[in-house]
């Protein structure tokens, strides 16, 4: 059977029946119209809740995916990690793994083979779910000290790179970091680098800030993931460790099978941002 969802929508500016923007949507209100068929980048979504990126692996590669996130806490923060074959998580009551997010990534062997927005028909029971902290978490933070959102601004998904800097190996997987890059002008450099870094358990403070070439990125204009942002005149690129990783690994380690999260498109958790936030 064929669930793929019959109506689809991008997310981008709309409003729900009641008027409400995206960012005053609830978590469940907005996990419930993924399920129903909308799509598309997360990011401004439900305002103050936490997001997550989701990788699930067969269970006899579990554990060198958790060893992999725990060498490699800046691009893999672990949030939660199911039991094989659940899709069920207690950052979000009632919420289901396989139908609540925007769009899902089917891998074989390394490959993409599917792009669906359900990902019920490929579930499996040996499926052990990894959430991933995400940096769309921080992004209130960001907003709140007055640190602009050229993505948002301009109605785009977030740019993302595939780097040259290796991630350590744990088992059979390895590959490279892939890095979210945001534009920040130069007089919020300091506060992008303050508010981010008290949230470590999505990512924290930048892994970089300026020139691309230090990440060995050729050109800002062509992301590996996501939309190219155009920056306004004096602004830095800002680069933070992405939940995306994984699937650069899949790609690069080839597991026999992957269930991913579509790039910028998360699990919206019902956990409040600030339940990760260190002290100053």
């Amino acid at each position: 059977m064929n669930r793929t969802k019959e109506r689809t929508v991008h997310v981008t500016d709309l409003k729900g029946v009641n008027g409400a923007h995206a960012r005053e949507w609830s978590p469940a209100e907005a996990r419930a119209r993924f399920r129903a068929g909308l799509t598309g980048p997360t990011a401004g979504h439900a305002a103050g809740h936490t997001q997550a990126n989701l990788i699930a692996v067969p269970a006899d590669w579990a554990y060198d995916m958790l060893l992999f996130c725990q060498r490699n806490p800046k691009a893999c923060p672990v949030l939660d990690v199911t039991d094989a074959g659940a899709w069920t998580t207690p950052l979000a009551r009632g919420a289901d793994l396989r139908t609540d997010l925007p769009g899902y990534r089917i891998w074989r062997d390394g490959t993409l083979v599917a792009e669906p927005t359900d990902a019920r028909d490929h579930w499996r029971d040996d499926l052990v779910s990894f959430l991933i902290g995400c940096s769309f978490t921080f992004e209130w933070a960001l907003a709140g000290a007055g640190v602009p959102l050229r993505h948002i601004e301009q109605g785009r998904n977030v740019s993302m790179y595939v780097t040259d800097r290796r991630c350590r190996p744990a088992g059979r997987l390895h590959g490279p970091m892939v890095v979210s890059m945001r534009p920040v002008p130069p007089e919020h450099l300091s506060a992008a680098i303050r508010e981010s870094a008290m949230l470590p358990a999505v990512h924290g403070s930048p892994v970089h800030c300026g020139d691309p070439a230090g990440l060995g990125i050729a050109d800002l204009r062509r992301p590996d993931f996501g939309d190219p942002v155009a920056a306004e005149p004096g602004d830095i690129p800002v680069f933070w460790a992405c939940g995306v990783t994984p699937q650069a690994v899949v790609m690069a380690s080839r597991p026999p099978f992957a269930i991913t999260h579509a790039p910028g498109q998360m699990f919206i958790t019902d956990a409040r941002d600030e339940q990760y936030r260190v002290a100053a």
